[in-house]
């Protein structure tokens, strides 16, 4: 009798496999940045909600290039001007996506009094006395915190804020019910898996454990940055809960603005 051997998987599966993960990574990088996308990516609705996984990856692509932008502009002039001109950077490139939506929170819940009006005033595109205020407060509280870091902490905080409040963001479509019944991320809103969970949970303990191996961070530092993340994030996904009875697409954003605010103060506040 003749012993077959076992067979191999098979490479178009693994292939077709393996494209569909990078159209997954681009369609994100196409809906929450204004980088271009190879056109061979093409667009399925259903991709947007399967893209969540790649958020945090999406995340890391712009703080490298921001870090760049940082690492650049130290070069010529003081740390401020480097910080300010980094976060402006960030901001080019994902079109002020999370800011609008913190603008949008600030003047939603702060102007409405029931979860029908707060969710009619994060509608309107206006930006009001509260959305006007606390985005400048917030990117005040980032280019500070950014600018009285040695470079070096700069660049990393970067590096590990950016994923890492992408993160924060996509637990809310894990746990969290969308608050609307229509809206723009409403293609998101779909229940997100465990095992999506895992894969994007997965690139923040890559690149954190990256930054803390090559010694850009201490551990102290470090645990500060993930504890004062965890923090804002259940404490803002309570509030949003209790308030509009879940999230929205401009929750997601608030809650990264702010998650990342607090990664640059947690990591000032711990530096010797």
């Amino acid at each position: 009798m003749t012993i077959m051997p076992p067979m191999e998987a098979s490479p178009r599966g693994i292939a077709g496999h393996a494209i569909h993960q990078c159209r997954l990574f681009f369609t994100a990088v196409q809906f929450f940045t204004r980088l271009p996308v190879p056109r061979w990516v093409g667009f399925e609705p259903a991709w947007l909600h399967q893209s969540t996984r790649y958020f945090p990856a999406v995340g890391l692509l712009v703080g490298a290039l921001a870090a760049m932008a940082y690492a650049l502009c130290a070069r010529l002039w003081p740390p401020p001007i480097a910080a300010l001109l980094s976060t402006a950077a960030g901001i080019y490139l994902t079109g002020a996506f999370h800011e609008d939506g913190f603008a949008d929170v600030c003047d939603g819940l702060g102007g409405g009094t029931t979860r029908e009006r707060a969710l009619e005033i994060m509608k309107d595109s206006r930006i009001g006395a509260y959305g006007a205020i606390g985005i400048g407060m917030m990117l005040a509280v980032k280019c500070v915190a950014l600018s009285c870091l040695m470079p070096h902490a700069a660049i990393a905080a970067l590096l590990a804020a950016h994923p890492l409040s992408r993160f924060a963001a996509v637990t809310l479509i894990w746990r969290l019910d969308y608050a609307r019944e229509e809206g723009k991320a409403k293609p998101m809103a779909q229940q997100m898996s465990n095992s999506e969970c895992l894969v994007a949970a997965a690139t923040v303990v890559v690149v954190l454990a990256a930054l803390y191996g090559t010694h850009m961070f201490s551990w102290k530092s470090l645990a500060a940055g993930i504890a004062a993340t965890c923090a804002v994030t259940i404490w803002m996904a309570r509030k949003f809960v209790r308030r509009i009875g879940g999230y929205t697409g401009d929750c997601l954003g608030a809650v990264q603005q702010v998650a990342e605010a607090a990664f640059y103060l947690a990591v000032l506040a711990t530096l010797d």
